[in-house]
């Protein structure tokens, strides 16, 4: 594997996908990289920093390419990693990937029903329910979400969940100056509105206006590394965890590197 590693020809490598793993209890990371268009593991250190972006561009080097031949950066809204390809892929347009931007607002509608539960016990059968995406719920669920939101003009709960799918409305779009200008009134009218726990999603899509509109003409998503995760995840599990770094990027190679062994042993293939 480490073979085949140093002997990848990333020459053609123009759009990458950054994201974390954890590799050891107590928050412990190691940051991957990979090939967004091929789908592919390209590179993978340990921390989350800053300088975890600047050991890539380094390693591009190596490998015929440069860190200015990439031009896209799917990374989610880190300050490490925002800094890091600023300064280390100054060429690379970053994007925030959707699905952690309605990560965030998912997060927004539970809290909002932690808080109004305090007064309304009927809202704490209903985590999964707000939390679920709506056609994916049991007839029985659909109707109580149904009811909920019937309840909007009296229910912060139900208008954070509402919210929330406009968002979600909003970033399936695909003309950018349409996203621009819904984005731009959405982030208005949470403002005004009295659910606090939206509000704070509507100031972290201001702060990363940029990155979240260019979804809508990108398109570029950190999927591949979250299924890559839960797949590494579920093979630490079966290893009874794996505890040293290098046999960690070993197994993330080998799940999803495309690593080209025959080439190295023609006999082999």
């Amino acid at each position: 594997v480490d073979l085949a590693v140093a002997e990848a020809d990333l020459s053609t490598v123009t759009a990458v996908a950054i994201d974390e793993t954890s590799c050891r209890r107590g928050h412990n990371y190691l940051t991957i990289v990979a090939d967004a268009e091929e789908r592919k593991v390209v590179f993978v250190t340990e921390a989350k920093d800053t300088q975890t972006v600047a050991r890539f561009a380094r390693h591009l080097a190596g490998h015929k390419a440069t860190a200015g031949q990439i031009t896209a950066a799917s990374i989610d809204m880190s300050p490490a990693f925002i800094k890091g390809v600023t300064e280390h892929l100054p060429e690379a347009r970053i994007t925030f990937d959707k699905f952690h931007v309605i990560a965030h607002a998912s997060t927004a509608v539970d809290q909002t029903r932690r808080i109004e539960q305090r007064t309304d016990p009927s809202l704490k059968g209903l985590r999964w329910t707000l939390l679920k995406h709506r056609a994916r719920l049991s007839e029985e669920s659909r109707a109580d979400l149904d009811a909920l939101v019937a309840r909007a003009t009296t229910k912060r709960t139900a208008r954070a969940w509402l919210y929330r799918e406009h968002l979600r409305e909003i970033l399936g779009r695909k003309q950018i100056n349409v996203v621009s200008a819904m984005l731009k009134q959405w982030c208005t009218n949470v403002l005004r509105s009295k659910v606090e726990p939206m509000k704070d999603v509507a100031r972290l899509i201001r702060s990363h206006f940029d990155g979240i509109v260019a979804w809508a003409q990108t398109r570029q998503t950190n999927g591949f590394l979250e299924a890559l995760n839960g797949l590494f995840q579920a093979a630490k599990r079966k290893a009874r965890g794996y505890t040293r770094f290098t046999t960690m990027r070993t197994v993330l190679f080998l799940i999803a590197g495309k690593l080209d062994f025959p080439r190295l042993n023609p006999q082999a293939a």
